[in-house]
């Protein structure tokens, strides 16, 4: 996969609803993200074009972790005194490898030396979520919430009734009914384990169903539903949750999840959609995948919206970053 390099941003347009699902994040060949947020008086609705998994999503997990209720190949335990709900403050900076488990050096040190680290639920053990947060650094664990992936050690545990279409370019993976109980029952599950493992918040992929032809009739009512059902259970263990694309459905869960992370807003002319978050919450983050070849051979970008209550913002483009560390910094245009 090779990044955009997306330059000023201002892109709407008409918001297409129907899209193509695109490849997960675990097939993506990506080292790293930076992001910085910051809060401009211009806050861009631009981001780079990307190719992702399952309407907007991409980076469904495609490794071979245990997944019982998440059960890895460590001995989970919570190593983070949560006592609250973590909001990502506006001036962080991210790192986002999916590809797989993350390296850390025997002196505990952590490269890029960032705020916050989001990483596969499944592919990192206890040990790398404990050092992580030794170093200091927030975690967001990824996982897929809206799909039954064929390698999972809870597979077995899905009702094949629950189980839709395949994800368009995916055969392992079947679009999942997000209102049946029994699908809860296991995703929450998931969300217990993410729990344990430490995370700080969660990044539930695929929640975008009804955007696209799954076989099983979803709504963007199911949709709704679901994102609070993952807000709500995440919160009861302290952590905050992330909205994946679905941008049809913002009004309805912006005050229940905590950041949005959007795909490709300017190649499907729905910025405009996602400005929703900046309105509402004031403050948005963008950022793209750094540039480089994948085995896919493919572009990439995102836009990540924040939504700390209280904080000004207003519009924003994107502007060329600087290399850092494999990646690509972005700041403000004025």
């Amino acid at each position: 996969m090779k990044a955009s390099a997306a330059s000023t941003a201002q892109e709407a347009g008409d918001k297409v609803n129907t899209k193509k699902s695109w490849p997960l994040w675990k097939k993506l060949a990506i080292v790293g993200i930076i992001l910085i947020i910051v809060i401009p008086l211009a806050v861009g609705l631009g981001v780079g074009l990307s190719k992702n998994k399952g309407g907007d999503d991409d980076d469904s997990s495609g490794g071979d972790d245990q997944d019982d209720s998440g059960s890895d190949n460590d001995t989970p335990g919570d190593d983070t005194n949560r006592t609250s709900i973590w909001q990502p403050e506006v001036g962080a900076a991210w790192q986002i490898i999916l590809l797989k488990p993350i390296e850390i050096s025997d002196d505990g040190k952590v490269t890029p030396d960032v705020d916050i680290y989001d990483i596969d639920l499944y592919d990192n053990d206890e040990s790398t979520f404990s050092a992580l947060h030794k170093a200091g650094k927030k975690v967001i664990c990824y996982f897929s919430a809206g799909s039954w992936e064929n390698w999972r050690d809870d597979k077995d545990d899905f009702k094949e009734a629950d189980l839709g279409d395949e994800l368009d370019g995916w055969p392992d993976e079947r679009w999942l009914n997000v209102s049946s109980p029994a699908a809860r029952t296991i995703i929450k599950k998931r969300i217990e384990y993410a729990a344990e493992k430490g995370c700080d918040a969660i990044d539930p992929d695929n929640v975008d169903g009804f955007q696209n032809e799954n076989g099983l009739d979803l709504t963007s009512d199911d949709a709704i539903s679901f994102v609070k059902f993952l807000a709500d259970t995440a919160a009861s263990f302290n952590m905050s949750t992330g909205l994946k694309n679905a941008g049809d459905i913002i009004p309805d869960v912006i005050s229940d999840v905590h950041f949005s992370v959007n795909e490709q807003c300017v190649e499907y002319a729905e910025c405009e959609t996602f400005a929703e978050f900046i309105e509402k919450r004031q403050a948005r983050v963008p950022y793209r995948v750094p540039r480089g070849d994948t085995e896919q051979g493919f572009e990439q970008g995102f836009k990540r919206n924040m939504l700390p209550e209280g904080q000004s913002g207003g519009d924003r483009g994107l502007q060329h970053g600087d290399q850092d560390h494999g990646s690509e910094r972005l700041g403000p245009v004025l």
